[in-house]
This record gives C-alpha cells, sequence and structure tokens, in this order.
C-alpha cells in the first residue's frame, strides 16, 4: 500500500496558519503577487486575451469578478481562466527555478477572483496564496525533471493542484474534502510543451486557476473523487511520469519552502534565455557601433535551451520568446528582453534577422542552466569574449523589491496611467494589511 501521500497533504493544507509561515515566506510571498499582478496588468491588452474573452463572455455566470485592467467582469471560473492568461502571455512571470514551474499564474488568478465575493483579507489571501505555492512546487519537485521531458508543462499539470489548494483554503475545506479537491484537480491535470509559442501556452496557466478553483468548488459540494489520486498506481504520478519521489512533497512539510525560492524575471521571454540577453545587453553596452560589424555569434549554453528556445526561424512575437537566436539577436541590437523585444513586428524585423542568422549555439553539459559563454566575432576577424556565471534574476542575482516595482511600472502604466499605476502598486505592496483584496482587481480597472 502507497503512503498516504494526498491525504497528509490535504491534512497539512487545512491546518496550516498564517503564523505557522515565516515571515521570510509571507514577505517572498508579496513579491510573488506583486510581480504576478504587475504580468497580469501588461499582458491583459495582448490579442490572446482578447480572444479568450471573445471566446468566453457568452457562457460567464453572474459576473462577480474582475478582468485585471479592463472594463469587464465575469463569473469566477471565467474569471480565473482569463486573468491567469493575462498573466501568462508575456512569457514575464515568477519562476521556480528548480521545475520551471511559473506558480503564480494558477494560484493568484484563481483565489483573486474567487476572493471577490468573500470579503477575503490580505493576511488571509497571503496565507492562502503561499500555501498553494507550496503545494504546487512540491508536487512538481515529486516527478521533475521526467514528468517535463515526457513533454507535459508543468505549470500546468502541477498548477491546477495549487490553485485547488489555495481556493479550497478560502473555502474552509475539511481535509477530507481537500483530500477530495486534489483527486478532482489530478484528473484535470494538463497542458503540453507542443504549445510552447503558441496562445495555448498561456492557456495553461489560466485553465490550471480555473480547473483547480473548480475542484475546490466541487469539493465542497461534496463531490468525491479517489483519495489516493497523486500516488496511486494509476495516479498522478505514476501515470504522468516516470520519477515518484514522495519526499519530495511530504519531506520537510511546513519546515523548508519552495515558496521562498521564487524567482522573479527581468526578460519577457523562457528563463532559459536570459544568461544569453544578459550577456548580449552587457556586450552592447561594452561594443557600442561595433555591433553593427558583427560577423558571428556563438553561444555556448546549458542543454535546455536548444530544447525549449531553438526556434531558428520564429515569425510571430509568441516563437521569438522561444528563439535565444531572436532574444540574443535583439539585445546586442537594441539592448532589449522586455516585452517590446517580442512582437510580430521586432521578430520580422529585417536587421534583427540578419543579425539572428549570424547567431548559432551549442549545448554543453557542464554550463550551468543560469550561465552561458559568448564568442563575438567581427568583420575584422577579431574577437571577444563574455562569460556570465549567473543572469539576473537567478537566485544568485535576484530582482530587489525596487526592480520588481520597476518592472511593474514599466507594464502597467502604457495600459493604465502613471496615477492609477502608482495606486495600484503601492496597495499590492500593502496587501497583507488589506481589509479587502478585492479593492486590487477594483483597482486595476479604476482608469478604464
Amino acid at each position: 500500500m502507497e503512503a498516504p501521500v494526498t491525504r497528509e497533504l490535504a491534512e497539512w493544507t487545512v491546518g496550516l496558519t498564517g503564523s505557522d509561515i515565516p515571515e521570510t515566506v509571507r514577505a517572498e510571498g508579496v513579491r510573488t503577487f506583486v510581480n504576478w499582478l504587475g504580468c497580469a496588468v501588461g499582458g491583459s491588452s495582448h490579442e490572446t486575451v482578447d480572444r479568450a474573452l471573445a471566446a468566453v463572455r457568452p457562457f460567464s455566470g453572474e459576473k462577480r469578478a474582475q478582468i485585471i485592467a479592463r472594463d469587464v467582469r465575469l463569473d469566477e471560473l471565467h474569471a480565473a481562466l482569463v486573468n491567469g492568461i493575462s498573466s501568462h502571455v508575456l512569457d514575464y512571470d515568477d519562476t521556480h527555478l528548480k521545475t520551471i514551474i511559473h506558480p503564480a499564474g494558477p494560484v493568484a488568478s484563481a483565489i483573486l477572483a474567487v476572493a471577490e465575493s468573500r470579503n477575503v483579507s490580505g493576511a488571509d489571501f497571503l496565507t492562502a496564496l503561499v500555501t498553494g505555492v507550496e503545494v504546487e512546487c512540491r508536487i512538481g519537485n515529486s516527478v521533475y525533471p521526467d514528468h517535463y521531458d515526457r513533454g507535459w508543462h508543468i505549470t500546468g499539470t502541477a498548477g491546477v493542484f495549487g490553485a485547488a489548494a489555495a481556493t479550497g483554503r478560502l473555502l474552509g475545506l475539511d481535509a477530507r474534502q481537500m483530500t477530495w479537491a486534489y483527486g478532482i484537480a489530478a484528473t484535470q491535470s494538463s497542458g503540453f510543451r507542443e504549445m510552447f509559442g503558441t496562445m495555448c501556452k498561456s492557456f495553461h496557466p489560466g485553465r490550471a486557476a480555473q480547473n483547480g478553483a473548480m475542484a475546490a468548488f466541487l469539493a465542497a459540494a461534496g463531490f468525491d473523487s479517489s483519495e489516493r489520486a497523486i500516488e496511486a498506481p494509476r495516479g498522478f504520478a505514476n501515470v504522468m511520469s516516470t520519477k515518484q519521489d514522495y519526499t519530495e512533497i511530504l519531506g520537510g512539510l511546513g519546515k523548508t519552502w519552495e515558496a521562498a525560492l521564487n524567482s522573479y524575471k527581468p526578460f519577457a521571454c523562457g528563463i532559459v534565455i536570459h544568461p544569453t540577453i544578459d550577456g548580449c545587453q552587457q556586450l552592447r553596452e561594452k561594443l557600442g557601433d561595433r555591433v553593427r560589424s558583427i560577423r558571428s555569434v556563438a553561444l555556448r549554453t546549458h542543454p535546455l535551451v536548444l530544447e525549449l528556445t531553438g526556434k531558428r526561424t520564429p515569425s510571430t512575437g509568441l516563437e521569438g520568446k522561444f528563439s535565444v537566436y531572436h532574444a540574443a539577436a535583439t539585445a546586442l541590437l537594441r539592448g532589449d528582453g522586455s516585452p517590446t523585444a517580442f512582437t510580430d513586428e521586432i521578430v520580422r524585423d529585417g536587421e534583427i534577422i540578419a543579425l539572428r542568422d549570424k547567431v548559432t549555439a551549442e549545448a554543453d553539459g557542464t554550463v550551468h542552466e543560469d550561465a552561458v559563454h559568448i564568442r563575438v566575432t567581427f568583420e575584422d576577424g577579431s574577437t571577444t569574449d563574455l562569460h556570465v556565471e549567473h543572469a539576473i534574476g537567478s537566485l544568485s542575482r535576484p530582482l530587489s523589491d525596487t526592480e520588481i516595482s520597476r518592472k511593474f511600472s514599466r507594464q502597467s502604466e502604457p495600459v493604465l496611467g502613471e496615477s492609477p499605476t502608482a495606486a495600484l502598486l503601492e496597495a499590492a505592496w500593502a496587501l497583507e494589511s488589506l481589509d479587502d483584496v478585492s479593492a486590487l482587481a477594483r483597482l486595476s480597472a479604476a482608469s478604464n
């Protein structure tokens, strides 16, 4: 008989109190939320969100939840879906580097929508957020990397558990109901890496948010499921991975915190490209006009870079986020790694394409995931080399609160304007002291 992993995790989830979470972890939870909200505002005007809204609005129930930065309200489940899409569509969101899960998308998108009709305090919201992030990352740890290597998009597959955990806390589920919620979440776990570079990639965290919240609502109504959904022979871990390490789920639970290991992207693309952008931006500063006389750029990277971002000839902005060649060219010519580096127009720019075609990349298993070696050769045959040991945004070089705020403002101001952005940012950093977190959702739409 397998260890009762699902049940034990459920008991911990419902038994946790806010005071059980160390202050450092709660502080990281606030950073996670601020970063998520900025990304959701920044992505709110993307055509992917337009199309999602056009598809789902006719099916919305009672309109009780705000679509971030839009003059639109939907029912809680559809709002969770759309806000999850919005928060991830720019590929600018948070990353749990051990698993490449983007934790906040499924969790925050679910619980902000659910909280709007329930008068949830900021402190309770933060506890639910940290709990959900912890659950999804631990479940992700238990099956990574085999699960990811098989082609599953782990943000979708593990994120549904995080959304169920966090929503279940807001609904006050007991241990048995939470066990059912995990089972209902498990049977909805999905998302394929094949979808990277398409609108479906951001659909994954949105759907995980929606499905996880639905799992909690069903469980609250007495809708049952297997109580061994994670560990059973035909359950989540055994069906979806060749690796099952349940100590990653239960070991040190409540003592060590995966939620404290979250990181925040300085660049709006797949995180494995970040060392290359970091290095190419440094080279641009060093080289000045000499970037116009480059004959070739040779990258030596971690193997995952080419596996995930090896698109040689991207044709859309979304595809460009998965092209290390495009990212290198744009960083060298424009010094850009923000969302403006990954538009359809920039991906199709002739000057960018010309330099992109001069970039080569070699996979090297000795290169760390947050490192890169770059050699630039010029038309006169001279060369310059750069080694990035740890990219900005990694755990070794994390973004500061000030940098997260700057990132938030750069995304939000073009959408909301300067004053509404300042008010929303101030309220987001004050999350734990808010009497009712629904004020944040309303603030995000105040200028529309």
